[in-house]
């Protein structure tokens, strides 16, 4: 009898030395094709970088390089602009300037002659009713 023990042990162990050799051959396979499904993949994915990305790629680096340009002529552009309102500004500043004092001068020019016609006026007018001096008017009291 422990024969007959021994041959179903014996043939229960070849069994699962089948399985196991069996399930690692399956891993093996899955590996493989694992390996085969990522090649084929990333050759897909090289294929579509290549016919759909590179092209708009290049796109996007002419329109940024346009854009770029675009930006650089604004704002040397923008920098004229600014520096031709800067100097117009200055002008109008000097030319008011300029006016405010000749306004002046003309003005002061004109209150001068006014007040020297008013002396004058005062003067002739003021010697026909002559008033003495306070001082001499004093000596009579």
């Amino acid at each position: 009898m422990p024969d007959g023990n021994l041959d179903t042990t014996n043939f229960i162990l070849a069994i699962m030395a089948v399985v196991s050799v069996l399930e690692a051959l399956l891993l093996i396979g899955f590996g493989i094709g694992g390996f085969m499904i990522y090649r084929r993949v990333m050759q897909l994915v090289a294929d579509l970088e290549a016919r759909q990305i590179a092209p708009l790629r290049e796109k996007v680096d002419a329109i940024l390089g346009d854009v770029k340009a675009v930006t650089a002529r604004v704002s040397q552009q923008t920098e004229r602009v600014d520096h031709a309102i800067s100097g117009t500004m200055e002008r109008v500043d000097e030319t008011a300037e300029r006016v405010k004092d000749t306004l002046r001068d003309r003005i002061n020019h004109a209150v001068g002659v006014v007040r020297g016609v008013r002396a004058v006026i005062m003067s002739l007018l003021g010697s026909d009713s002559r008033h003495e001096p306070p001082a001499a008017a004093a000596g009579r009291a």
